[in-house]
């Protein structure tokens, strides 16, 4: 495997130096782009060209996580006198796969690992190296849990694993070290020498002392800065504060970035505008996308559906998209440098408070962290827009030390699921020895016993009277319902809430929008949209168009947009009559759908749990209708691989209604239907007796 590295980079030869090869853990606390996926590689190597365990790579996000199997699985051509082979998962907590065990490299998401922990697979024992990738997330409100529970139990085993960190510039990096066991390397070296500054009033002042003039114009000071790079031939991203600026901020740049475009560029976005329009559906989103990329410009946010945003993201890499705004979504995981970050707003809406805040100085960071192109560039800039407010500006964020990171264990939330989940897998456990067990987590670290006692204390006595365990003597245990939970992987709050609610249901008649607004009302349910003014009337009609179908008596008051758009869902709405009607885009539609896809498998399980057999079948049905949008007709034909929506209700409107209707037509009369054609109607017809 010849991937042309000569020489290594300083953060890369400290790592060494330290013990890396010797078996050493070893926590790297280096920018963005300082070579840290190579020293994750090199001991991936050196660790197998020693042992017969294996290597488990850690990520917060499934595309992460995607990117890095790609990368690794060119490992597999190395003679190491054994077969490497690369293994991922990242999907739902239901199946943990079977063929997993036979790789001795694993990719996964944190939530995979801890869910693989719970159901007890036995090759943990076999992990002989970890590697935690953007492990600064520990101090993360929602991920950051889980990924401190899964370090807390992998420090813990038996073969006591070597554990290789990897995180950004952190300022308690010593103390997180320190908890891991590990040695600590620190370096501030970038392969792009990064300079950070302030506009205010017409002019930009950086921290290495250059200065310098904007020209500006109509379109705003972000556009003005942005464009001034790209006219000296670099790209230029962006960062907007909401997914309504991204995309205003890259509609005022087309028209002037459009000039410094190659024709070859232009031709080559032609396509990719083409192909844009002619993969989705035409929502304003959309077209308003495909014009703007004609012009060498887009944005990016979490509304776009996957497809949209890997295009963007693959066209912003060979560089014939010049400019791209988007909001912060994509500092968090992709890999796209660009020579000028620019920052057009400092604040950010928080849902918690209902209002905007400054972002935090560690954010900001990572925002920076964008700046400059290894192959391209020889220097990288990241540029806040001031208001009047530069001196502030440059002290806080430009010279300040990012906020230390903080365990976020003893929250609530967090600490119901992860004391339950401890229970689980130590059946018999005492409380001692569960105090004991959080004390050696980075929050036991942090926090005074007491406290951590009191918050465990608190978490036992609802997980108690919630009879998801039971206490005999000294000792506690799961109940059968606590085990479920914890397998399920959700909150035990979610659970109890399902639980108690399907006792309840009535038999004799179907719940599907009770169903539906159980799901979306939960803590679980993402993402949730409240409704607008013009959303009350479109609710009040749908409660009483599915009274019969409700569990418990409902307002609109109690209802969502998100819950409205599944209903639309499943009734076959299109993504345009989504956007046009409810709001809600693509990208945002296929998260609810996962999301709601994995509540109702919960919700069926439990229904098992409290013996409601008469309730499998729908929820089975609900479930697959989620998947496929779908509305009930239509179930018996979306099983052949290859029916999707659009050709079953095709296929419906032909009156071809069932999997009997389906094999009767002769393959050359399917072939003829709209949608379909003689290749498709072939694969239809074998994937059929896959099926009967």
């Amino acid at each position: 495997m010849s991937e042309g590295f000569s020489k290594l980079y300083p953060p890369q030869a400290d790592c060494i130096d330290a013990g890396l090869l010797n078996g050493k853990s070893i926590l790297v606390s280096a920018p963005t782009a300082s070579g840290k996926t190579l020293t994750a590689i090199i001991s991936m190597i050196n660790y197998l060209s020693k042992n017969t365990g294996k290597v488990v790579y850690l990520s917060p996000l499934r595309a992460l996580a995607s990117e890095k199997f790609t990368e690794f699985k060119k490992l597999e051509k190395i003679d190491l006198g054994k077969k490497i082979r690369v293994g991922i998962s990242t999907g739902d907590f239901e199946n943990i796969e079977k063929n997993l065990e036979k790789n001795n490299i694993l990719v996964l998401t944190n939530e995979k690992m801890d869910s693989i922990i719970r159901h007890g697979a036995e090759w943990i024992d076999e992990i002989g190296l970890v590697i935690a990738d953007e492990i600064h997330l520990i101090g993360d409100e929602s991920r950051g849990p889980t990924l401190e529970m899964i370090l807390t139990k992998l420090k813990l085993l038996e073969s006591k694993p070597q554990i290789l960190g990897l995180s950004a510039t952190i300022t308690n990096s010593d103390e997180l070290a320190n908890w891991l066991d590990c040695k600590l390397v620190k370096n501030d070296w970038r392969p792009v020498p990064l300079s950070e500054g302030v506009y205010d009033a017409g002019g930009v002042i950086m921290n290495n002392g250059k200065k310098f003039e904007v020209e500006p114009s109509i379109r705003g000071i972000p556009i003005d800065l942005g464009v001034q790079s790209v006219k000296d031939g670099g790209q230029s991203l962006v960062f907007a504060e909401t997914r309504t600026r991204s995309k205003a901020l890259a509609t005022k740049a087309a028209d002037i970035i459009s000039q410094f475009l190659e024709k070859n560029e232009s031709e080559e976005l032609e396509k990719v505008s083409k192909k844009i329009l002619s993969n989705n559906e035409h929502t304003e989103l959309v077209k308003t996308l495909a014009t703007l990329i004609k012009k060498g410009v887009a944005f990016h946010h979490a509304g776009l559906n996957q497809n949209c945003r890997q295009t963007i993201e693959t066209e912003f890499r060979k560089g014939t998209i010049k400019l791209l705004s988007s909001t912060p979504t994509l500092a968090a995981g992709v890999n796209l440098p660009a020579r000028r970050v620019v920052i057009s707003n400092i604040s950010r809406y928080n849902a918690k408070v209902g209002a905007n805040k400054p972002i935090s100085i560690l954010e900001y960071k990572q925002l920076c962290g964008r700046a400059g192109r290894p192959q391209y560039d020889d220097y990288g800039e990241s540029i806040i827009v001031g208001n009047g407010n530069s001196e502030d500006l440059m002290e806080y964020y430009v010279r300040g030390e990012p906020e230390p990171i903080l365990s976020k264990i003893t929250d609530d939330k967090s600490l119901r699921t992860h004391v339950l989940s401890v229970i689980v897998t130590s059946p018999g456990i005492k409380k001692e020895n569960i105090l004991e067990f959080f004390l050696k987590t980075l929050g036991g670290l942090q926090s005074r016993k007491a406290t951590i006692k009191f918050a465990i204390d608190i978490s036992l006595r609802f997980l108690t009277s919630a009879f998801l365990i039971i206490k005999k003597g000294e000792r506690y245990a799961a109940t059968e319902f606590g085990k479920k939970t914890s397998m399920l992987y959700i909150d035990p709050l979610t659970a109890t809430y399902f639980r108690d609610a399907i006792e309840n249901v009535s038999k004799e008649r179907k719940h599907t929008f009770g169903f539906l607004h159980l799901i979306s009302n939960c803590e679980e349910f993402f993402p949730k949209f409240s409704l607008r003014n013009k959303d009350f009337e479109t609710a009040s009609l749908m409660i009483e168009n599915h009274s019969s179908e409700i569990l418990e008596p409902l307002s609109e008051y109690d209802c969502s947009r998100s819950l409205l758009a599944l209903q639309a869902w499943i009734t076959e709405s299109s993504e345009l009559s989504l956007s046009d009607n409810l709001g809600i885009e693509s990208g945002d539609m296929h998260r609810m759908v996962e999301t709601a896809d994995w509540l109702t498998y919960c919700l069926r399980e439990i229904s098992k749990h409290v013996e409601r057999a008469d309730l499998l079948d729908e929820l089975e049905n609900l479930r697959r209708r989620i998947i496929y949008g779908i509305k009930e007709e239509l179930l018996d034909l979306v099983k052949v691989k290859g029916i999707g929506r659009v050709r079953a209700r095709v296929l419906y409107k032909h009156g071809i209604k069932s999997l009997d209707d389906l094999s009767k037509i002769p393959v050359n009369k399917l072939a003829e239907i709209d949608k379909i054609g003689s290749t498709i109607a072939d694969n239809i017809k074998s994937e059929l007796k896959k099926v009967r």
